[in-house]
C-alpha cells in the first residue's frame, strides 16, 4: 500500500476511513452506495493489511481539514456536499452517491434490481412487454444490463436493442407506474424524480459489455431491420481497438488498474499496433516480460480473449467517467 494519502487511490483512502469510523457509521455511509461501489469498497477494506498509524492519521487528516474548510452555512448545499463526498471518496466513488443524495435518480423498486444477479431479473421481466424491458434494462449498469439481454432469446435481442436506442426519455408517470409495480414485489416506497433512460449511448454501452458473438448477432439483424440506426450504435460503440485512440497518459492510468493476466489474454486478439501501444507505456522490464509471456503462452478460446477485452473496456468506461481519461476516436462523446 502507498505510504503517502497523496498517492493512495480514493477507493483506498474511502475504505481507511471506513475500518477508522467503526461498524455502525461505515454502514450508515454504505447504505448511501450503491452495489458496486459497495463491493468495490469491500474489496478495498478486505485486502488493508498492516495499514501503518502514520497512513491512517494522514487520511483522517486530509479528511477533516475538508470539513473544516466548507461549511453549508451560507454557501449552496449542493457545492458542498459534492465537494465533501469527492474529497473523501474521490471522483470516481463520490459520482453515484452524489446522485443518490443531490439528484434522486434512483427509485426503490428499480433500484433494488441492481442488487440481484443477472438470471433473477431475467425470470422477472421475460414476459413483459419489450418496451418494459427495453427501460428495465436502461436503467441498469451497462454490463449488468448486457448479461440480462444475453439471457433472452435470440429472436428478442435486436428488438430490445431497438428500442433501448430509440427510447427518448419515459414520462415520470410512466416511470412511477413501473417502480410501483416493483416494489410490490421487493417492498418500500419512493418517488421518481428522473426520467432521463434509454438512447443511442445506453444501447451502445450494452453491446459493448455483451460477449461478442452475441454483439455481432445483434448488429447484424438490427442492420437488416434499420441500417441506419445500426451504424449510429455501432459509431458510439467503443471497442478494444479503440485503445489506441487514447493518448499515453490514459493507457498508464489503465495498465494501473488492469491484471497483468487479464492483460495479456485480452492482447491476444489485438493488432501489433496496439500491442505496441501498450509496451511503449510500461517500463521497460515489465514490457520485455509481457512480450515473453505472450511468445510462450498456449493457444486461448477465442470467447475467453472477448471476456478480458471487456473486462478492461469496463475499466476504461469506469475511468472515462470518472475523468481519469479521456477516450479517442468515434466514441470520444459516448463515455
Amino acid at each position: 500500500m502507498p505510504d503517502t494519502n497523496e498517492k493512495m487511490k480514493g477507493v483506498d483512502r474511502a475504505a481507511i476511513l471506513l475500518l477508522a469510523l467503526g461498524e455502525a457509521d461505515a454502514a450508515s455511509i454504505l447504505t448511501h452506495m450503491g452495489p458496486k461501489e459497495v463491493q468495490e469498497l469491500g474489496l478495498a477494506m478486505a485486502g488493508m493489511h498492516s495499514v501503518r498509524t502514520e497512513t491512517i492519521s494522514s487520511v483522517m487528516q486530509s479528511f477533516l481539514e475538508t470539513l473544516r474548510d466548507q461549511t453549508a452555512l451560507g454557501l449552496d448545499s449542493d457545492d458542498y456536499i459534492r465537494n465533501v463526498l469527492t474529497r473523501a471518496l474521490g471522483a470516481e466513488k463520490a459520482g453515484g452517491v452524489i446522485d443518490r443524495i443531490l439528484l434522486g435518480r434512483n427509485s426503490k423498486g428499480l433500484e433494488q434490481l441492481k442488487w440481484m444477479d443477472a438470471r433473477s431479473i431475467g425470470d422477472m421481466i421475460r414476459l413483459e412487454h419489450p418496451q418494459i424491458i427495453a427501460i428495465v434494462l436502461s436503467f441498469l449498469e451497462p454490463d449488468q444490463a448486457a448479461e440480462v439481454l444475453s439471457l433472452f432469446p435470440e429472436r428478442a435481442r435486436p428488438d430490445i436493442i431497438m428500442r433501448i436506442a430509440t427510447l427518448d426519455g419515459i414520462q415520470p408517470a410512466a416511470l412511477q407506474e413501473l417502480d410501483q409495480i416493483l416494489e410490490k414485489q421487493f417492498s418500500g416506497a419512493t418517488s421518481v424524480k428522473s426520467s432521463t433512460l434509454g438512447g443511442i449511448k445506453t444501447a451502445a454501452n450494452i453491446l459493448n459489455l455483451i460477449e461478442g458473438s452475441i454483439e455481432s448477432s445483434i448488429i447484424e439483424q438490427v442492420t437488416a431491420a434499420d441500417q441506419d440506426l445500426a451504424q449510429i450504435i455501432q459509431d458510439n460503440m467503443f471497442v478494444f481497438e479503440n485503445l489506441i485512440d487514447v493518448d499515453d497518459r490514459g493507457i498508464q492510468t489503465l495498465l494501473r488498474e488492469v491484471a497483468s493476466d487479464q492483460l495479456m489474454l485480452a492482447l491476444r486478439g489485438a493488432d501489433e499496433a496496439l500491442k505496441e501501444k501498450i509496451f511503449k507505456n510500461m517500463s521497460k522490464r515489465a514490457a520485455e516480460m509481457l512480450r515473453d509471456d505472450l511468445d510462450a503462452a498456449a493457444p486461448a478460446r477465442l470467447s475467453d480473449v472477448e471476456a478480458a477485452q471487456k473486462e478492461i473496456l469496463s475499466v476504461t468506461r469506469r475511468l472515462a467517467d470518472a475523468g481519469e481519461i479521456m477516450l479517442g476516436g468515434g466514441g470520444d462523446d459516448f463515455i
